[in-house]
This record gives C-alpha cells, structure tokens and sequence, in this order.
C-alpha cells in the first residue's frame, strides 16, 4: 500500500500503484482500508492484505514453484520487485555485485527473523566493513516462483530494498531483453 493505493503487481509485471475506482490489467480496486484491499477481476472479488500470498482470480489455487520472473528496469534503470521473505511483503532490488541476499536490521526485525542467532560475519561493503550476521531464509518468493533455503546476510542498519544478491539468482538463467530482466529456473 502506498498511501490509500494499492501497488499490483498483475501476471508478474511491473508493479503499478492503482486508485479506488481505477482498472489496470483488468483489475479494479474496489476499496482500501489499512493494509488490505478489494479487488475485483471479471466480477469476482478478493480481498488482499499486506504480506499475504499473492492473489489468484483464475480460479484454482494459487501456482507454487513457478519457474520464470520477469522484471522491469524503474526510471534509475533499477530492477525491483516486490515479493516476500517467509510469506511476509518485502521489496527486493537485483544486485547482481553481492554474494548473498542482504538485509537491514529492521527489515529482519519486520519480517520475524531471528538474525542475532545466525553466524557473526564482517562484510566489505561499499561504505566500508561492517558487521553482519549471516542466517538461512526459508522462503523467498516473487510472483509466483518460490526459493527455498536461501543464504542471507543481515547488516545492523536499515537499507531502502532487499537486496537480491548471488544465493537467490544463481539459481536462475538471467537475460536482459532491453528494460526487462528475465530470471529462469534451472533445474
């Protein structure tokens, strides 16, 4: 939610913030209330809540371990997505430079991990070493493709983004097919 709009992400695109009353995708958002939103495709509505799984209008349940993400570069010619980190909302960033998944204090703290009780490490970052503590994530998951047991490191400050690093998009076939960055499974 940003502000009273929800951000959609619909069949793995862009993300898009849409308004109360507006259509794009062909999803309308019916109303908005704190950290949910109804949404309606084809006459059927959903109710969807900040941090759940990601919604599914075509009637079956949702597809688990998807194959393939397709990303959109931002104005900065940033790749980000928003997805989650053991079922719970978080905004990722591709950082193709680092080894692993890396994470801020704070956003650990959010999304429940228990960070203190992984292995200290020193990191070389590009504001210099600091100290870290390296932890395994369960689930992380964009769209509707989820990595289990991936490496993660938590540094003691905030970052803006998760950064998603080596341990998450190894286990990818990466292109670039102009602003759009494609992330296939190998298996």
């Amino acid at each position: 939610m940003l502000g009273g709009k929800p951000l959609l992400v619909v069949d793995g695109g862009a993300p898009k913030t849409v308004a109360v009353g507006d259509t794009w995708k062909g999803v309308k958002v019916v109303s908005t209330a704190g950290d949910q939103a109804v949404l309606e495709v084809g006459g059927r509505r959903q109710t969807l809540r900040v941090g759940e799984s990601p919604g599914n209008f075509g009637g079956g349940p949702a597809r688990p371990g998807g194959s393939r993400i397709v990303l959109s570069a931002s104005s900065g010619g940033h790749f980000t997505s928003e997805g989650s980190i053991n079922g719970r909302a978080a905004m990722f960033m591709v950082d193709t430079g680092a080894t692993l998944v890396g994470l801020g204090a704070t956003d650990a703290e959010r999304l429940g991990i228990d960070y203190k009780a992984g292995q200290p490490v020193r990191m070389s970052t590009a504001n210099g070493v600091v100290m870290g503590w390296q932890v395994k994530l369960p689930s992380v998951r964009l769209g509707d493709v989820e990595v289990r047991e991936v490496d993660a490191v938590v540094g003691s400050g905030s970052m803006p983004y998760v950064l998603l690093g080596n341990s998450f998009l190894g286990r990818f076939s990466m292109r670039r097919d102009n602003e759009q960055m494609v992330l296939e499974r190998r298996y």
